[in-house]
């Protein structure tokens, strides 16, 4: 989707404090293709609920690291089943198995962790997006996660220049919680991230 600078800061002044399913279905109505991207962490299950009570056919992109916790994955599949998700799964092209005979999992100053996050997360990235080639992906970023994010609004475009969604941006967990209850729908917690040491730092899919 083709926007200017300008018209993404005049949309972000109009979109603040309107439902998420209004500017979900205003991105669907104006954009080509659409997908989302999820990683099953907490709070993932509203970004999923409100975009597929939209189109309930969209294109769900799951990027599994492989590292993810049990309860992840079981709350992965509850969701799956339950909302019936249009799930297109992407691993890495190396086994866990394989990684940890080699590498393990490299700490943050280690020379090999831009290596592990590159096959882990980065290239399962790429090789998605380059196979649905979307100009609307819609996100759970909300403001207050990392300086990065605090930068970004509702709209907000991608270094490949696509339209990033991000419905949910000015809600606080307090709010998240409410929209959960309200749909009767779980969260879950207990989540890992193998490519970061803090839980404010970026992965790098949205740098």
């Amino acid at each position: 989707m083709a926007l200017t600078q300008d018209e993404i800061q005049n949309l972000n002044r109009q979109f603040k404090g309107i439902p998420p399913e209004e500017i979900i279905s205003w991105a669907i109505k104006h954009g080509k293709k659409s997908v989302v991207t999820t990683n099953f962490r907490p709070y993932e299950v509203a970004i999923l609920h409100a975009v597929t009570e939209v189109n309930k056919d969209i294109p769900v992109i799951w990027c599994d690291t492989g590292y993810n916790t049990p309860q992840t994955y079981k709350h992965a599949e509850e969701l799956i089943a339950r909302l019936g998700l249009n799930i297109k799964l992407y691993v890495p092209k190396q086994t866990t198995a394989h990684r940890d005979a080699v590498m393990g999992i490299p700490q943050i100053d280690d020379p090999r962790h831009e290596l592990f996050t590159e096959q882990v997360k980065l290239e399962p990235f790429r090789r998605a997006m380059d196979e649905h080639k979307p100009d609307v992906w819609f996100t759970n970023l909300r403001k207050g996660q990392t300086a990065l994010r605090d930068s970004l609004d509702v709209l907000s475009m991608s270094k490949d220049g696509v339209l990033k969604v991000s419905p949910f941006y000015h809600w606080s967990d307090v709010q998240l919680d409410a929209y959960l209850k309200e749909h009767g729908l779980p969260n879950e917690h207990k989540y890992f991230d193998p490519t970061k040491v803090l839980a404010n730092r970026e992965c790098g899919l949205h740098t």
